[in-house]
């Protein structure tokens, strides 16, 4: 039985000032449910995005007694917007909406971190009025397009056409301060921790690839000096809200947005090694997220093949670099293809301390409970996971009713029907 799972038991995160009551977390997923706060001209577009009551029910009917959940991507200054409609960290207009949400969180018993993101080349001049940045100036190297249309002029403009400038050492740092600020201001709001997006191919993983970075300092070159960036941005961190305040999120077997690197196991085996020998104590971290291999993000077999050769890896698993923090005692966590077939192995035969849960949560708000009772699962609708493209923000967002309602609900439809 799923109720007497060590799914359902509890675990202890933030080097144990909190308590989980069941191991069924909620990933950080983008929506673009965010309003804008202003209308904006050709001339002027709006930029920056808030928060507002739909996207704190969202959240509240989501979180659980002593569940955690981990936000969308919060993007810590106008120049790490990815995408709109995702709100952000970095102006007063943006507090009073996040504080909803996190009493609307708090307000069910449960807990909520603030993932932190950058999206470094990943971004488009047109949404965030300023030129992407990253690791090198390396442009993207097919014609992919940014996938919203722009502001007014409704074009798809291709990734390539603005390639990124090299992060200079005084943007470097001008950059960790912007996550310190987003960071110190999520917990006044009174999120219970933050979480860094080391992952997705956003600006810390394209720090960590070889192919993206190609600095010849104290950056690049190397394993131990493409994960300085890291590093840095974590100690930074750790010294302004506390170390078991912050969390961070890895995805060693990435491949998206173009995240080619190889020495996959010298870079991510001594990334993980400083950072579990480095957060110890009373100073451990509150826990490591890994991101799941994604092996539809490989072209052709061959393609394939000449990755899995260059990384180092016998087998393309997470599990060498989820021992490395087992073994010092920080909680590890997993997100990437779990359902309800699987959920019980990942921490019974995986050794995960917790399962992360992205699309079964868009559909199932009650998903911890339909876990831990064995009831179906709602489908999700992957059409609606990054916007309201009908203008009805709600749809595939905030209309998922829990599995009672839900059950009601359809009874009253066949009684309906002569």
């Amino acid at each position: 039985m799923a109720s007497s799972s060590k799914l359902f038991l509890p675990l202890q995160i933030a080097n144990g000032r909190i308590q989980l009551q069941h191991r069924v977390i909620m990933a950080p997923m983008t929506r673009n449910r965010g309003v804008p706060l202003s209308e904006g001209t050709p001339e002027d577009p709006n930029r920056i995005w808030l928060a507002d009551d739909l996207v704190a029910l969202y959240y509240g009917q989501r979180a659980s007694h002593g569940g955690l959940l981990i936000t969308e991507g919060i993007p810590p200054s106008l120049e790490a917007s990815g995408m709109p409609n995702v709100p952000g960290l970095f102006h007063e207009a943006q507090v009073p909406g996040w504080k909803k949400v996190v009493e609307a969180v708090h307000t069910k018993g449960g807990f909520i971190y603030a993932q932190l993101w950058h999206a470094g080349r990943a971004t488009v001049p047109q949404f965030t009025g300023t030129t992407p940045v990253s690791a090198s100036a390396t442009p993207w190297d097919t014609d992919e397009k940014y996938p919203f249309r722009t502001p007014f002029t409704k074009e798809k403009i291709a990734y390539r056409n603005y390639p990124p400038i090299a992060l200079t050492h005084e943007h470097i740092k001008k950059t960790i301060d912007d996550f310190v600020a987003a960071a110190k201001l999520a917990r006044e709001i009174g999120f219970d921790g933050i979480e860094i997006n080391g992952g997705n191919g956003n600006l810390v993983d394209q720090f960590l690839h070889s192919n993206i970075n190609t600095r010849t300092d104290e950056y690049g070159g190397s394993p131990e000096k493409r994960s300085r960036f890291l590093l840095e941005l974590t100690a930074a961190l750790a010294g302004a809200i506390g170390a078991s305040n912050v969390a961070v999120r890895l995805e060693p077997t990435g491949l998206y947005q173009h995240t080619r690197g190889a020495d996959r196991v010298e870079t991510w085996g001594y990334l993980s090694q400083q950072l579990a020998d480095l957060y110890q104590d009373d100073n451990k971290l509150s826990y490591v997220h890994f991101i799941e291999p994604r092996f539809d993000r490989i072209d052709s077999e061959a393609e394939k093949e000449g990755f899995y050769k260059s990384w180092s890896l016998q087998t393309v698993s997470n599990q060498p670099f989820r021992k490395i923090f087992a073994d010092k005692g920080i909680p590890v966590i997993s997100c990437g293809g779990w359902d309800d077939k699987n959920a019980v192995d990942a921490v019974e035969k995986s050794g995960w301390d917790g399962v992360v849960f992205a699309k079964w949560f868009t559909s199932n708000p009650d998903l911890a409970e339909r876990l831990r009772k064995e009831l179906s699962l709602s489908e999700y609708d992957r059409s609606r996971f990054y916007g309201s493209w009908d203008g009805i923000r709600e749809n595939g967002y905030t209309n998922y009713p829990p599995y009672k309602d839900e059950v009601q609900l359809k009874a009253e439809q066949e009684a309906k029907v002569p």
